[in-house]
């Protein structure tokens, strides 16, 4: 952060006092990380002048690190052709993230400029479902035939027109399907006149094309891979996805998931223009809404209660809040268990038992507090009782929900962070209110 913070005063001192050669020397010492950190502090004539002293591979790895909102405007004030030479010398994987962000007439303009070998690999890429492993891929990796010597396969190797992501060297069959691998130390340390097939390791752990994105990252963080190979149905080898590419699936999906658990779009940024939030926010803000009035209804039906006995009105907020706080730290950890693969219908009784307990427990133990907070200040046992015993009804509620909603909507193949406390809280704000003011009408004439 430091770093990015010395750059960007330096970079703007440079562009005040224009000198265009000496930012062009300080831009290629840099990071592409740290630039593409720069270009978010600069207004857009400043990125623009910025983007054009890049050379072309440093400007297409600068493309590949910016935010999605901040992309879309550079790349609309230059022109295709140094997009497009930008965009030839990134991995075609990053291309089709940057060109799937792209207007369609303009991601096509693009593609039609650059080189037509790349330009194709992108647009198979592009044909894979978004959050896919096919999406994910890259089709730069290096495989030889199960026939060769180690001596060929350090031959091909030499040859082979890849980048620095090949890790392993693949081996596949006649028919190109994946056998094995060999790490490059393996294969250093071997003799030359050895046939490759005997050091391979055959159990090799691959996934195909249209699994998605998450299970690609479980898997690579379970067995600690640096990289992992797509196949297709017939396990013929069409790409490889590093761990570079999981740590942005991981930083994606989190990201993800905490926005859609606070009722926000999952793909908002924070840069985004007003207007192309404004529907996404207005959605999630109209289903608080309805919720809102749902449990305001429930309210209604105790008017008369709460018009005899006003103090009642004092403490339905506390039985709200906890059985917000109650729903929404139960969703959490059962969401996060969803998407690191640990909430299985094996473990749901575990679960559902362990959260149960804990909301039995902690709400008898907030429930004697509140109960003695009570008692205190208006002087009733019974209502100080009441208000405890629905304390602990409604933590219970909130176990319930926290556990059940996502993983219903997980069954329905619904994102579970969708259950976020915009939804679930309605049900610990309803089952609240109605366990307290029920109970509370029914002993009315004790506590009047």
């Amino acid at each position: 952060m430091e770093e990015t913070t010395r750059l960007t005063e330096a970079i703007r001192e440079l562009l005040d006092g224009g000198r265009d050669e000496r930012l062009a020397d300080v831009l290629a010492e840099a990071h592409p990380a740290d630039v593409s950190g720069v270009i978010r502090e600069l207004a857009l004539e400043d990125q623009v002048r910025v983007f054009r002293l890049l050379t072309p591979q440093q400007a297409g790895a600068v493309l590949a690190e910016l935010d999605d909102p901040i992309l879309r405007e550079l790349i609309g004030s230059l022109d295709e052709a140094e997009v497009s030479r930008a965009l030839d010398r990134m991995p075609s994987d990053e291309v089709a993230d940057v060109v799937q962000e792209l207007p369609k007439e303009q991601a096509e303009e693009l593609l039609d400029l650059m080189e037509e070998e790349k330009a194709e690999e992108v647009q198979v890429l592009l044909e894979y479902r978004e959050g896919t492993a096919g999406r994910l891929m890259s089709p730069d990796f290096v495989a030889v035939p199960e026939t060769v010597t180690v001596a060929r396969a350090i031959e091909h190797i030499r040859k082979a027109k890849t980048g620095d992501g090949a890790f392993y060297v693949y081996i596949v069959d006649d028919h190109d399907h994946l056998v094995g691998f060999v790490p490059p130390h393996r294969l250093i340390t071997a003799d030359p006149a050895t046939p490759i097939r005997t050091i391979r390791t055959e159990d090799v752990e691959s996934v195909t094309v249209d699994t998605d994105q998450e299970e690609v990252a479980r898997l690579v963080q379970r067995y600690n891979l640096i990289q992992i190979p797509v196949v297709d149905a017939n396990r013929r080898l069409l790409g490889t996805i590093g761990v570079d590419d999981v740590l942005k699936v991981l930083r994606e999906e989190a990201t993800e998931d905490i926005q859609r658990l606070g009722g926000v779009a999952g793909d908002e940024n924070v840069l985004d223009p007003p207007r192309s939030v404004f529907t996404k926010r207005l959605i999630w803000r109209l289903i608080n809404l309805g919720t809102a009035v749902l449990a305001a209804s429930v309210i209604g039906l105790f008017e008369s209660s709460i018009h005899s006995l006003a103090t009642l009105a004092v403490f339905m907020p506390i039985v709200a809040s906890m059985g917000g706080i109650g729903t929404t730290q139960t969703a959490t950890v059962v969401v996060r268990g969803i998407a690191l693969g640990d909430m299985t219908s094996s473990v749901l009784r575990r679960v559902l038992s362990k959260e149960l307990w804990l909301g039995l427990t902690t709400g008898a133990a907030n429930g004697l507090v509140i109960a003695a907070i009570a008692y205190a200040w208006k002087g009733q046992v019974l209502l100080s009782l009441i208000l405890g015993v629905a304390l602990v009804l409604n933590m219970l509620v909130a176990a319930v929900v926290g556990t059940l909603i996502p993983i219903a909507l997980k069954v329905f193949r619904i994102d579970p962070a969708i259950a976020s406390s915009v939804i679930i809280t309605t049900f610990t704000d309803v089952c609240g209110f109605f366990s307290f003011l029920g109970l509370a009408t029914l002993l009315m004439k004790f506590l009047l």
